[in-house]
């Protein structure tokens, strides 16, 4: 079963059997779900969307079936081609469109593809009204249009200069200091659009960019998600071109990891705290993250007089919770930067250059900087569901089993232990439960990990 469909929107492998994968009947679905949904909720027939993908073998084939769909509603569309999903959320308010798809499936392997949705915000659909174009699709209630009042059609090649000038324009990020630092910066773009976007960027702040993996052809050539044990060419490759750093973005450029001068991880957890620690020096104020993210950033919030709080897993979840604390900084510990000043959602390009900035003012390594940061280590497992597994049980047992320990249910199950924390909670994007753990050594991180994996089974 490769079809998920949830609030993140719908997600699966191509090919294979109507409801059971992503296939061309369900992407024409979908599509017009979303649009019909869009139509009934602003009331209007003559609605602009944006869409953009990244550049996934599938996503000209997913791109056409989207475009075709929405024209067939009526609706006008403006594709911007390839893109990151950043970018086709700072275009939508831009354009004064309606919405926005956005077809990527960030960090699965090249079989997947996803539609992401967006609201006229330019940011993603709420779980409410997620479940609303659900239904939809369900009932199959679409109303298309008549051959005189088929949808436009438009290509957009600008959206990138637009994305990355809105970042050189932003108060706190001071091109000048970066540009004199002069950065060598590799770059791991897993052959899709990062490889256009981030160059482009690095290029307007002064630094030289040495390319791995930066042909967008969707041949990722590693496992596309940015974890230490998939990215060991960049590590090798910043020691011999003794670079400043390197720099590592998923499929869709909504996440950033960081690699230092020696070729070791900054840990993409601390992508997150060190532009909280940059921007909260100059202004104190609400960081927020999630709750399978580092204590990392509720140390380095509080040691700036500025308060932490965490929300349930889930960009949207993050977002909401940004904006009833009015928070600074925000974003998840996967490394998604979320800079309100610019756009609510994560952003890898505004992200490299608040942390740039912040490199070139403190005058330090990237080694140096993480030295300053609380040292904690994170170990991320997971279990593969099967059909017979009860995930709500399991985790309503494990509640149960530690029920003497600071036990939250917000999202999943997080157990708080004195030195260390485990976060237990089923994907929205996998059929999979996540175990997150955090402790003061990675040995202890991954026991942990290891003795709750046991645990678990042991209740199945």
């Amino acid at each position: 079963m490769s079809l998920i469909k949830s609030i993140s929107g719908i997600r699966g492998t191509i090919g294979g059997k109507v409801n059971d994968n992503l296939t061309p009947l369900d992407v024409v679905k979908f599509a017009s779900a979303f649009g019909t949904w869009l139509q009934n909720t602003q009331n209007k027939k003559n609605l602009t969307l944006v869409i953009g993908r990244d550049a996934r073998i599938s996503g000209e084939m997913v791109s056409s079936l989207v475009t075709a769909t929405l024209q067939g509603l009526g609706i006008n569309v403006v594709d911007l081609g390839l893109s990151t999903t950043p970018t086709v959320e700072i275009m939508v308010p831009e354009l004064k469109a309606d919405g926005g798809i956005i077809l990527t499936a960030s960090h699965n392997p090249k079989q997947w593809n996803a539609l992401k949705l967006l609201n006229g915000k330019g940011e993603f659909i709420t779980g409410e009204d997620g479940a609303k174009v659900l239904a939809l699709a369900e009932s199959e209630d679409f109303d298309y249009a008549e051959v005189d009042d088929l949808g436009k059609y438009e290509t957009r090649d600008d959206a990138f200069d637009i994305h990355i000038q809105q970042i050189l324009d932003l108060p706190m990020v001071d091109v000048e200091a970066i540009k004199a630092k002069k950065f060598k910066i590799v770059l791991d773009a897993v052959n899709s659009t990062g490889g256009i976007a981030i160059p482009m960027l690095l290029d307007k702040l002064g630094c030289e960019t040495v390319k791995l993996y930066c042909e967008p052809n969707g041949q990722f050539p590693h496992n596309p998600e940015p974890l230490k044990e998939h990215l060991g060419d960049i590590c090798e490759l910043v020691k011999k071109e003794n670079a400043d750093l390197g720099i590592v973005v998923d499929p869709d450029v909504d996440r950033l990891a960081l690699i230092d001068e020696k070729g070791e991880m900054f840990g993409e957890e601390y992508t997150l705290v060190a532009v909280a620690d940059y921007l909260l020096k100059h202004k104190k104020g609400a960081a927020i993250s999630n709750l399978s993210s580092s204590r990392a950033l509720r140390d380095v919030a509080n040691s700036h007089d500025s308060e932490y709080f965490a929300s349930a897993v889930g960009e949207v979840n993050v977002v909401n919770l940004m904006k009833e604390k009015n928070a600074v900084i925000g974003g998840e510990g996967n490394g998604g930067i979320i800079y309100p000043d610019l756009h609510y959602g994560r952003d890898s390009l505004v992200g490299a250059a608040l942390f740039l900035t912040h490199l070139a003012k403190e005058n330090k390594t990237v080694s140096e900087l993480r030295v300053g940061y609380p040292s904690y280590f994170m170990g991320k497992k997971k279990i593969e569901l099967t059909p017979e597994i009860n995930v709500d049980e399991i985790l309503s047992k494990m509640e149960k089993e530690y029920q003497n320990e600071q036990v939250s249910t917000i999202d999943g199950v997080k157990i708080d232990f004195e030195n260390n924390w485990v976060h237990l909670r089923k994907s929205n994007t996998e059929p999979i439960i996540r175990i997150y753990t955090e402790a003061y050594t990675q040995e202890e991180a991954d026991k942990l990990g290891d003795d709750i994996i046991a645990k678990i089974k042991s209740l199945i």
